[in-house]
């Protein structure tokens, strides 16, 4: 099946300790989009300027990424300038030009309204709810956000959750959210605001999931070469709800496969700036890697006494 999201598509500054890149294709729905058509058909909803370049828009609709939701507004297209330091799990941001991003009220063309995985990427939660105000059976909802926007914007944060299946948010992000440091106790208090399931990304350190009475915990990929984390968070899950759209099935099971699926496209973007590893990522690479994460994590029970 196909899934909706709806988020930013930008132009990202970055400079890490092992180089630099300048206006280069970034934003939430950008990497999400990209990661999840390596599993199933994407319809993206974004706003850019005048100045978005076509090369971008044929690399998307290379992907068999649906760009009718993608507005051109007049003006500049979004962007965000950053730096990373030794410490990659941490963004510095330098600046931020929202744009056209600024006035962005997302309205569905015809027919995505029919979606039945959406995800909501890290936008204003009163824009998240409109979204899915518009959409009409939904099998599954999942949404991200940020620091800015629990700080600044709770009680619509709060409206929103209620209508969501799933949340995909960092560590400090879950612990500001509950206002509680455990992050065991804190996923009980989010997923009390509607969530079913918690997704909380731990940058090199992996991903938790917390579903009912269940978690579950997969590490990242042990990288030699880790260039630019920017988007890692987007591309995972963009390789998660990719997967369960494909397959269609939210059994335990499939969102554990799916977890490790995220984290295999995560592992790959983080190889290259911007999207230059998932331009050249071929599918028997992602296989591949999805086996050697099997082989990372699995041990042999307890032998009988």
């Amino acid at each position: 099946m196909s899934i909706l999201v709806v988020g930013s598509v930008a132009f990202d500054s970055v400079e890490t300790p092992f180089g630099k890149v300048d206006e280069v294709l970034g934003g939430s729905a950008t990497y999400f989009s990209t990661s999840a058509s390596f599993f199933t058909d994407v319809n993206l909803v974004a706003v850019v300027g005048e100045d978005f370049p076509a090369e971008h828009v044929r690399f998307l609709e290379g992907r068999n990424i649906n760009l009718a939701g993608l507005r051109t507004a007049p003006g500049a297209t979004f962007r965000w300038k950053g730096r990373y330091e030794y410490d990659l799990n941490e963004a510095h941001t330098l600046e931020t030009r929202l744009n056209v991003f600024e006035s962005f009220r997302p309205q569905l063309p015809a027919g995505f309204e029919e979606a039945r995985y959406v995800f909501l990427a890290n936008i204003d939660p009163e824009l998240q709810l409109e979204v899915l105000q518009q959409v009409k059976k939904p099998k599954l909802v999942a949404c991200d956000t940020m620091n800015f926007w629990i700080g600044g914007k709770r009680e619509a944060l709060k409206k929103t959750l209620a209508h969501v299946d799933l949340l995909i948010i960092n560590d400090a992000e879950t612990r500001q959210l509950a206002e509680e440091p455990n992050l065991v106790k804190a996923a009980r208090i989010i997923r009390d605001l509607g969530p079913r399931t918690l997704v909380v990304k731990r940058g090199e350190y992996g991903v938790i999931m917390f579903r009912d009475d269940s978690v579950f915990a997969a590490p990242a990929y042990p990288l030699e070469a880790v260039f630019d984390p920017t988007g890692a968070g987007d591309t995972f899950a963009g390789g998660f709800m990719g997967y369960l759209a494909a397959t269609d099935d939210l059994s335990e099971a499939n969102l554990r496969q799916a977890i490790v699926f995220g984290s295999v496209m995560a592992s790959f973007t983080v190889e290259q700036f911007s999207l230059d590893r998932l331009k050249t990522l071929e599918n028997e690479e992602i296989r591949t890697r999805f086996r050697r994460f099997k082989h990372l994590t699995h041990f042999e029970d307890l032998r009988e006494a």
